[in-house]
């Protein structure tokens, strides 16, 4: 992964583009959020709304300021500029904990776009930011994204109260 130059916070993988939300974003983000394939292990399982979508956007437009270095970022297919999905790395509410995660259209399920991501933004988490801890966070029937965690590097760890709720939980430490 590295930065590219156009944009100092992007971070460029050989496939995937990860760049700032932009207000325009919010319409395939909508898209995104509106699949219930996409949702079922997220949350209560709803799906977005308009509005959720519009303010989730808005929320990580302000993060960028509030917490450099960390944020949620949309992720492109370098080959053909389509929105794939997103990435983060950001605090976990009400903990000091740093989390990885992801969302990925269905389309690019299966292609090993959340492995190249997560995998890039662990190493992005320890060399340039200086975390001494990332966790991911799981749905407990969600087995293909706990292998992606796994194949990232972080280490199934047992359950976890986060969000309200227990969930898997798999870390990793900087080595």
């Amino acid at each position: 992964m590295r930065h590219s130059d156009r944009n100092a916070t992007a971070l460029v993988t050989d496939r995937l583009r990860l760049r700032e939300f932009r207000p325009a974003d919010a319409e395939a983000l909508y898209r995104l959020d509106a699949d219930p394939r996409v949702m079922r292990y997220v949350g209560d399982g709803s799906v977005g709304t308009r509005a959720s979508v519009t303010a989730a956007v808005t929320r990580s437009i302000r993060y960028y300021g509030t917490y450099p270095g960390l944020g949620i970022w949309p992720a492109d297919d370098r080959g053909t500029g389509d929105f794939v999905g997103w990435f983060c790395l950001k605090y976990v509410p009400k903990t000091v904990e740093i989390e990885l995660g992801y969302r990925l259209s269905p389309d690019a399920w299966g292609r090993g776009y959340a492995t190249e991501g997560a995998r890039a933004l662990v190493r992005y988490g320890f060399a340039d930011l200086g975390l001494q801890r990332i966790i991911g966070l799981t749905h407990p029937d969600n087995v293909a994204s706990q292998r992606v965690l796994q194949k990232a590097g972080l280490v199934d760890s047992g359950w976890g109260n986060y969000y309200g709720r227990e969930l898997r939980l798999f870390i990793c430490n900087r080595r």
